[in-house]
């Protein structure tokens, strides 16, 4: 917190005692994040309680230890998260409290996930299979099955 907002407040509170408190308490309580409500906010996940079963599954680690989703987030912080998706290493660049666009929540961390998991995502969508075979390609057609069972003498007639 700011020192000349401190004073500011010490000053306000002679004059008016309990809406200077109530203010002093609100910016306190602003300056804490709890960790599941980070991740969700910075669109990492869902939905807060998804965030909060991610942490209580292991799958959010501070330091290499697991992170409790009451944690107190901190900008400097580096955080590992496990998602279906991807697995993230992220850079708390800041604090948002609440839930924004896309474009507006990239601004408060930073991705510093290691290049050789961002290669394996890569090879993994080129790879990735939909399951639909290109036309005439793979299983013969009903016509090709009968040549094919005439070549083989399987003529069942």
């Amino acid at each position: 917190m700011p020192l000349d907002y401190l004073v500011l407040t010490l000053v306000l509170v002679v004059n008016s005692s309990y809406l200077c408190w109530v203010h002093f308490y609100n910016m306190a309580e602003k300056e804490k994040l709890r960790l599941d409500k980070y991740l969700w906010s910075i669109r990492l996940f869902k939905t807060r309680s998804a965030a909060a079963a991610a942490c209580d599954s292991n799958k959010v680690k501070f330091n290499d230890a697991p992170a409790k989703a009451a944690r107190t987030v901190q900008v400097g912080d580096e955080y590992e998260v496990k998602t279906e998706a991807k697995r993230w290493r992220i850079k708390v660049t800041g604090l948002l409290h609440t839930r924004q666009a896309y474009s507006e929540a990239i601004k408060y961390y930073e991705d510093i996930t290691p290049p050789e998991e961002l290669e394996r995502l890569q090879f993994q969508a080129a790879s990735f299979h939909t399951g639909k075979r290109l036309s005439k390609i793979g299983r013969p057609t009903k016509k090709k099955r009968r040549d094919l069972d005439g070549f083989m003498g399987d003529d069942e007639e």
